[in-house]
C-alpha cells in the first residue's frame, strides 16, 4: 500500500516512513495518484508528526558537531554527495509537511500542484544521488549528517508564512548560491556524472525557491502584510544563522526573489 486517502493522510504516511528509498518511492507513487485524480486535497486537519521517521543511519548530529568534511579525492566527492543526498531526503519531508501541516488553509489548487511537484523532484534527486553514491562504492547512511534542516522546520511549524520565509527562501535559496561552485569542483575533478546530477538539481531548485516566493507573497497579500518587511522580520526571528554573501543574484531573480529582500543582510 502506498498509503493515503487524501493529501493530508498521504503526507503523514510519507513522513512516518523510516526507510529512505521507500520514502522516495512512496512519494512518486502518491504524486502519480494525485495527478490521476485519485488523491483529493481534503480540508480537514490531520496532525503531522513532530519529526519525520528516519533510518537508523546516518547518525544525526547538531551542525556544530559535524566532522570536517573531506575535500579531496573519491572520499571527498562521496562526502559532498552524501551531504546533498541528506538534504534531498529532508526536502522530501519538508514538502510533504508543508502540504499536510498547513493544507487546511484556504489555498488555491495551484498550491498543491506546486508542492507536490517539489516533493516529486526531491524524490528523483534522492534517487539520482543514491545511485551515484552506489557507483562510487558508498551508500546513504555511511557518514553522519546534520539535523539543521528539521530544526528549522520545527521552529516554523506554527505558521506557513514563517515556514515559507525560512525554508525555501533562505535554506533552499542558499543552495542556489553554493551549488554552481560544487558543480565546478566536480568537473575539475573529472567527475562529470556527479556534476550532471547537481546541474539537474540546481536548475530544478530554482523553481522550488520560486514556489516558496510565490506562496509567501500570496499569503502576505491575504494577510495584508508588506512582503519585504515581513520576510526580514520572520528571517530575523526564526533563522538562527546569518545570510552569507555572495548571493547568486541571477538564480535568485529567476526564482522571483527581489534583491531588496536580502542584499543588505549578507
Amino acid at each position: 500500500m502506498i498509503g493515503g486517502t487524501n493529501l493530508a493522510t498521504a503526507a503523514r504516511a510519507v513522513l512516518c516512513e523510516a526507510d529512505a528509498p521507500e520514502k522516495a518511492a512512496r512519494t512518486l507513487c502518491l504524486v502519480a495518484a494525485w495527478r490521476a485524480g485519485n488523491l483529493p486535497a481534503g480540508k480537514q486537519h490531520i496532525a503531522m508528526p513532530e519529526r519525520p521517521a528516519r533510518p537508523a543511519r546516518p547518525e544525526l548530529l547538531p551542525p556544530r558537531d559535524m566532522p570536517r568534511r573531506r575535500t579531496g579525492g573519491t572520499a571527498g566527492r562521496i562526502a559532498l554527495l552524501h551531504a546533498v543526498t541528506h538534504i534531498e531526503l529532508n526536502a522530501i519531508d519538508l514538502a510533504w509537511d508543508l502540504i499536510g501541516r498547513f493544507g487546511a488553509e484556504d489555498w488555491p489548487g495551484e498550491f498543491y500542484a506546486d508542492w507536490l511537484g517539489v516533493a516529486e523532484d526531491e524524490a528523483r534527486h534522492f534517487n539520482l544521488l543514491q545511485g551515484r553514491l552506489n557507483d562510487l562504492g558508498a551508500c546513504y547512511g555511511d557518514l553522519p549528517a546534520h539535523d539543521g534542516l528539521w530544526q528549522a522546520a520545527m521552529a516554523t511549524a506554527h505558521d506557513p508564512l514563517a515556514r515559507l520565509a525560512v525554508v525555501p527562501m533562505v535554506l533552499e535559496a542558499r543552495g542556489l548560491d553554493v551549488t554552481p561552485n560544487m558543480i565546478a569542483r566536480l568537473r575539475r575533478a573529472g567527475d562529470n556524472s556527479s556534476a550532471d546530477i547537481l546541474e539537474v538539481i540546481y536548475q530544478e531548485e530554482i523553481s522550488h525557491v520560486a514556489a516558496g516566493t510565490r506562496w509567501f507573497n500570496h499569503l502576505c497579500r491575504a494577510r495584508g502584510l508588506p512582503e519585504v518587511e515581513t520576510w526580514r522580520a520572520l528571517v530575523g526571528k526564526y533563522y538562527g544563522g546569518i545570510l552569507k554573501a555572495p548571493f547568486n543574484e541571477a538564480a535568485r531573480s529567476a526564482s522571483g526573489m527581489a534583491p531588496e529582500l536580502y542584499a543588505s543582510l549578507g
